[in-house]
């Protein structure tokens, strides 16, 4: 619904963008929508890559990198998790204060290989990731739309997927101190914060995580989807007041601008830049026409937001 509400937008499909990969989960409209929101310039994201479809890390944090490249300064992620901790339930709103990701702990890293200065150093700090100002913000917005109750801090995990835990597992991750879990995000946070990205993460609780051999029920993918359908509405109003209330350094020039919301112009950055992205052999793997195309763009980035 967000990338719906925004203004003067351009959308296309990843298949159109060079180096993107396909998303291929039921829900996942698979669309890059530039635009418009409440005076803040943005690029919404339908849809994400994960690790269980089959893409590789660097592929899946692709877009991250583009966005950089582009001038994005703050990204938002959402994302759907299951409760660990018994006081959050479906329908309530997490917003990240810290990540666990496993897949990176077993050696699973977007960042493994040759680093690149020009996006961030060999070893960046992870403390932090999510940007304090923008939680206090999020929470002060929750307030003032009187969803509070339904809104905490938490501790996020990351595991691998497609299936959910089983009850073993999901007793060991809360025996961890973890608040909720899911099969995205952490990578995308790590890049993020590699480029030097403000960061703001939130997750939709959708389900209980079963942790007693006793409890009959048991998770799966539409009633996950239902209950992202319940509460749309509530997280883009959320999520429209805080990029609102965004303190970004919006220089982008109505060239620039008109350069973000532009197909051609979707990988624009500067030179040396753009050898950076395309030097990360898998990184960028994508037929020579599509190659070709993506180091065409003659615009710089401006100041922007990605959610």
């Amino acid at each position: 619904m967000l990338a719906e509400a925004l203004e003067n937008q351009d959308a296309f499909k990843y298949s159109q963008i060079p180096g993107f990969p396909h998303s291929t989960v039921q829900g996942h409209a698979g669309r890059l929508v530039f635009g418009a929101l409440r005076g803040q310039t943005c690029v919404c994201m339908q849809g994400r890559f994960h690790m269980y479809e089959g893409h590789a890390l660097c592929k899946t944090t692709f877009p991250v990198r583009v966005f950089k490249l582009l001038g994005v300064d703050t990204l938002l992620v959402t994302n759907a998790a299951g409760s660990l901790d018994d006081s959050l339930k479906p329908g309530d709103i997490m917003i990240l204060k810290d990540h666990v990701n496993f897949p990176g702990l077993c050696g699973l890293n977007p960042l493994f290989g040759p680093n690149d200065d020009r996006f961030g150093p060999r070893f960046p700090a992870m403390s932090g990731c999510y940007d304090i100002g923008l939680r206090r913000v999020a929470m002060e917005i929750g307030k003032q739309l009187g969803i509070i109750p339904a809104m905490r801090e938490g501790v996020y995990a990351m595991v691998g997927g497609p299936n959910f835990e089983t009850i073993a597992e999901a007793r060991l991750l809360h025996r961890l101190g973890i608040d909720a879990v899911g099969m995205s995000t952490a990578p995308e946070v790590v890049v993020a914060s590699h480029c030097g990205l403000r960061v703001f993460g939130l997750s939709l609780i959708t389900n209980k995580v079963v942790k007693s051999y006793e409890d009959e029920d048991s998770v799966d993918h539409e009633g996950v989807l239902e209950v992202g359908r319940l509460r749309a509405q509530t997280l883009q109003t959320l999520v429209t007041e805080l990029v609102s209330r965004l303190d970004i350094n919006n220089n982008t020039t109505d060239d620039h601008r008109e350069a973000l919301l532009s197909k051609r112009d979707l990988c624009s950055a500067p030179d040396d830049h753009r050898e950076a992205l395309l030097s990360k052999g898998d990184l960028c793997s994508a037929p020579d026409d599509h190659r070709e195309a993506l180091i065409q763009a003659q615009t710089e980035p401006g100041s922007d937001v990605s959610i």
